[in-house]
Order: C-alpha cells, then structure tokens, then sequence
C-alpha cells in the first residue's frame, strides 16, 4: 500500500492546534467533530497513511478534560438510516459509539435528539435510552432554520431546546454520520449558556473538505461524493474571501449557517471572533499529505466506489437517483469514469470472455488478478484464493483446497443448511484454509499473505452479499460492485 499521509505529523499539529483554541476560549468549548471520530474510513480511503481512529488518538491526550456529546437526528431514527461501512443504523450506532468512547477513557455524558417533532420511533428510541439511564435531551425543528436569525436566536428558537447538562470545560459533540444537526446543538448551547451566565465558545473540527487545498482537488470532489445524498456542496468561502483576500474551501451548510452564529457570538460578545466559516475550524489534514499523487489516486478510487455504492443501493429499490446523477456529475470535475479504475475493466473483460460473473483485484504491486465463478467457489472466493497464491510464490495450477474437501461442505449447505447456493463464500473457504494450515505448508503460507490485501481494490460484476461484503471490509479492501444480481 502506498502512503500518501504523515499520520504522526498529523497527530502532533492537530492536537497542539486544538489546544490554542481551548485557550483561546478559557473554560467552556464546544467542539464540534465533523465526520467519525473513530472508524473514519473514508478519511483512510482518500489520504492513505491515515489511520482510522486518528482523531480519537488524538482527542484522548485530553479527556480528562472532556465529555462527548453524541447527536442524532429523529429524520434518520424514522429513515432507519444505516451507515454504509458498518451495516448499522443511526440508532444502534449511538449505543456502539457511546460504549466505544467510555471503553476508550472517554465520558459520554448525553444523547441528544435533533429535528424532534414526537416522531413515533424517535420517541421510541429516546424511550429505550431513558431505560438505560442515559441523560436524553430532545432538540426541536425552528421555522426558517438557519435563515430566520431572529426567530432561532430567542426563546422561541434555541430558548425552546432542552438545555444539556455539561460539567468539563471541553464538550466534544459528534453524530454518527453528517447532516444530524451537531452545529446547531453546538449553538443552542452557546444561546442556553449565555443565559446561565456562562461565556461559552465554539469551533469546528471538520476533516472534509480540506479548507487548504483548491476546489477541485481530488480529496474534496471525493467529500462531495461521500455526501450526494445530502446534496452537500464545496465552496469557495465568501466571508473568507471579503476577510483576508484568500481562498479557503468550506462547503454550503456551514457558509449558510455562519449569518446564525455571527448574530449569536454579536449578542453573547458583542463581537464575532470568527470572520468566517472557515476560521472556525480547527482542521490541519491538508497539511500533513505527504504525496499528493498518492491520494489523488486513491480519491478518484473513492469517488468511483461511492457510484458504485449507489447504484447498488438503486438495483436493490433504493430511491436515490439523485445521488446516482451528482456523483456522475462529479466524475467529469475529477476527469475520470469507471474506467479509471482498473479493477472495474479487467473483471468486465473476463467477464465477457467466461459468460459468468468475475472479480479482480489489483495488488499493492499493481498487478492485476483476476477470478471467476465456478461450480465450487463464488467469484469473490476464487479471487482471494488466487491473490493469496500470486503472493506466496504458489503456482495458480495448485489446488489448495481439495475438491474432495468442498463437495461436503457444499452438501451440507444445500441439504441441512436450505441454501440453494452451494458456492462456497469467502468465509468458509478462508475457514477450509486455516484447517488444512495445519498440516500443508502451501496452505500455511497463502493464509500468512492475507494482511498484504490491506489497501487493495476489488471489483466484482455482480453484487455480492453480506458476508463477502463483510469479509473484504475486515482485510481493509476497497470494493466496488456492478449493480447486477446473480
């Protein structure tokens, strides 16, 4: 895998500039964490050599002197709304998450419920954390939000929010995914608190888009796919503009939001410490690539596999056809199409060539494998067991597994297991292998080569089901898939 980013650089500066804006703001911030604060994946897709729980590393140089805050919107409680690379919903990701920070030192002091509006399951899930004794704050929807500065900055906007209970000087407050409404708890805090007499600030900590790199570039067309179902766009910041005669890049929820907190940091100070959206992050990615070929590169990989994505999501009924169109749009910004990446085209020629669905995989080495379905194994199987045997030196004739060994596996899952696939899935082959590991050396030294994958991109010309799925994203496999069944 080739690197693109310095992860101990980054460690270093981001959290020393964090610590310049919690004292800028003496003894209340709230910091609001834009993207995943750990199993950031998409961070680690686009600047190889990120690691995903960076930030998390990062922020827990100071959780003594913090409590996190997990946001989640009632829109996506009702949507059951899934995280794509875990395969979880919102909801059930709040409770994985909360266990994870307290697991990590953190203090998790409360879930928060944004755009609540007594909606039956997000009523249901505030319900169920209340059982838990999980503190549960309910934030409402406000007419004309962020445009109606007025109405949101009174009693009747922010005042009617519940009021979250903090006790540490640093409030970090995170969601499961974008788009839950964590800047405006950030800022109905600071309208809440300054009734209570408490000067609190805030700022941003957003990974995406890179404010410090051009438009255009690769990394932030990649941020834009990553977020086509909530029709987030990049921008050239405009009060960053007027400000400092710079360009910096922000992207519109934040640059329509900024007339709110300007009005907001004018009542509480008197005066806005922020000139512009873009001074209110705290963000330094974009100063720690270290080649920008590098995650150029793996961006448009990016980019390609999250059209992908969505055109799985359409095949199987989805309604996102606008996602579908902007990231086809994005395609011509990164001058690039699904034959940039090579996985696609290879698996596509087999495919024609065979008459049966095909995989191909291209190693750190760039070297292009390739498999296909057969009456033992699934594409997505062979392709494994065929990268394995390139690395490990062992002749693509050899057999590692013996037919004699998958007849009866397949037999038991056809007759006592109903399935009426008897390929074998990619994990019952890598369970075949690490029983034969014990007594065949060639077996032994093709399952040693399994880490090697980490970083490898996949293609397939159907799609695959869950459990393959799973499989290449526990290697650390980038998969793309053509919206085509079985």
């Amino acid at each position: 895998m080739k690197y693109g980013f310095d992860n101990d650089k980054y460690l270093r500066i981001q959290s020393e500039h964090i610590k310049e804006r919690i004292a800028q703001f003496g003894n209340k911030l709230y910091l609001e964490l834009g993207g995943k604060l750990f199993d950031d994946y998409h961070a680690s897709r686009v600047l190889p050599g990120f690691q995903p729980d960076s930030k998390l590393r990062m922020l827990q140089q100071l959780s003594d002197h913090a409590e996190i805050v997990i946001v989640i919107s009632a829109i996506d409680i009702e949507k059951n709304k899934v995280r794509n690379d875990l395969g979880i919903t919102y909801d059930m990701d709040v409770l994985r998450l909360r266990k994870e920070f307290i697991n990590r030192g953190f203090t998790v002091s409360s879930v928060v419920i944004t755009h609540y509006n007594g909606q039956r399951s997000a009523e249901a899930f505030r319900q169920r954390l209340e059982r838990m004794e999980i503190p549960t704050y309910c934030h409402y929807t406000i007419e004309g939000y962020p445009t109606n500065v007025s109405l949101i900055d009174s009693d009747e906007g922010f005042g009617k929010n519940d009021y979250i209970v903090t006790t540490r000087p640093l409030v970090i407050v995170t969601a499961p995914g974008p788009g839950s409404g964590k800047m405006a708890v950030c800022l109905s805090q600071l309208y809440n608190e300054h009734k209570r007499g408490v000067e609190a600030g805030y700022a941003k900590f957003e990974t995406f888009p890179v404010w410090s790199l051009p438009l255009k570039h690769p990394v932030n067309i990649a941020y834009e796919a990553a977020t086509a179902d909530l029709n987030d766009v990049n921008m050239i910041d405009p009060f960053h503009l007027e400000a400092y005669g710079k360009t910096a890049i922000n992207y519109n929820r934040d640059i329509e939001i900024f007339p709110v907190l300007n009005a907001l940091f004018d009542g509480i100070y008197g005066t806005n410490p922020y000139k512009s959206p873009t001074d209110m992050g705290v963000n330094m990615v974009g100063f720690c690539i270290s080649d920008d070929a590098v995650c150029c590169e793996a961006s448009k990989d990016e980019i390609i596999r999250r059209y992908y994505t969505a055109l799985n999501r359409l095949a199987l009924g989805g309604d996102n056809e606008s996602e579908v169109n902007k990231i086809a749009l994005l395609f011509k910004q990164a001058h690039i199409d699904t034959a940039y990446r090579r996985t696609t085209v290879a698996a596509k020629q087999r495919a024609e060539k065979s008459g049966v669905p095909c995989s191909a995989i291209q190693l750190a080495d760039g070297t292009i494998i390739t498999a296909e379905t057969s009456a033992l194994l699934g594409p997505s199987a062979a392709l494994i067991l065929n990268a394995i045997k390139y690395l490990a030196g062992i002749d693509h004739a050899v057999k590692l597994i013996p037919r004699d060994m998958i007849e009866p596996i397949q037999f038991t899952k056809t007759n006592y297991l109903r399935s009426r696939n008897p390929r074998l899935h990619t994990d019952e082959v890598l369970v075949a292998l690490s029983v034969l590991s014990t007594h065949d050396d060639n077996c032994r030294r093709a399952l040693e080569k399994l880490p090697e994958l980490k970083g490898c991109q996949v293609h397939s010309t159907v799609m695959l089901g869950e459990v393959d799925r799973k499989i290449f994203h526990k290697l650390g496999v980038g998969l793309t898939c053509d919206p085509a069944r079985r």
